[in-house]
């Protein structure tokens, strides 16, 4: 699983789908995250456990690791995010507990080591058996559910950030000194132009 086969699958279901998130439970999450990361010190999880805060770091970094154009999630704040998310969504904590408890004995199974131990292409054997909800085998559906959530959260956290924001390209927000209008391919696009606009008193 790399970034880009991430990021097609966040663009085929709303944001946090399923997590029931509106734009200001974002924010407010965001606005912890970023006081939290501002203050200088080390970051306390509030719900994780150590061995469960060290797997969800690498985890959130499988789903979106550095590459040319940004930094991963954990240099984002994806974990602090998720942990504030744990601790405000108590309906979720179940379902993260039991699937990081459910990676950590599939891995055991398998290799006989917890994930965090386990050997890269060990970590990514496991993780590609639930990362594609459509191909999983039936058998991994508790992992599948848990990697989804996962996902939708990693998204949240990540694309809620300044380096997320910036890593979509957003243009929003900046101030423009001189409108020179919508680009021409943008335009034809949308099969519109300015003199339609004006002819119909726009």
């Amino acid at each position: 699983m790399n970034r880009r086969d991430t990021l097609k699958m966040m663009a085929m279901a709303p944001l946090g789908a399923g997590l029931s998130w509106t734009k200001s439970d974002v924010e407010a999450l965001r606005h912890k995250t970023d006081a939290a990361r501002a203050s200088g010190q080390a970051f306390e999880p509030a719900f994780f456990t150590p061995h469960e805060w060290q797997t969800l770091r690498v985890l959130v970094d499988y789903i979106i690791p550095a590459d040319d154009r940004s930094g991963s999630a954990t240099d984002a704040g994806v974990p602090e995010f998720i942990d504030f998310t744990m601790v405000d969504r108590p309906a979720l904590q179940t379902p993260m507990r039991g699937g990081l408890a459910w990676l950590d004995l599939e891995c055991r199974d398998r290799f006989g080591e917890p994930f965090v131990k386990c050997r890269g292409a060990q970590q990514r054997a496991v993780l590609d058996d639930i990362a594609y909800p459509d191909d999983a085998d039936p058998r991994f559906s508790h992992g599948v559910r848990f990697f989804t959530l996962l996902r939708d959260l990693t998204a949240g956290g990540f694309f809620s950030s300044k380096m997320g924001v910036e890593d979509l390209g957003y243009k929003g927000n900046t101030f423009v000194h001189e409108w020179t209008g919508a680009p021409p391919e943008v335009l034809q696009r949308l099969g519109v132009s300015y003199d339609d606009w004006i002819y119909r008193g726009g």
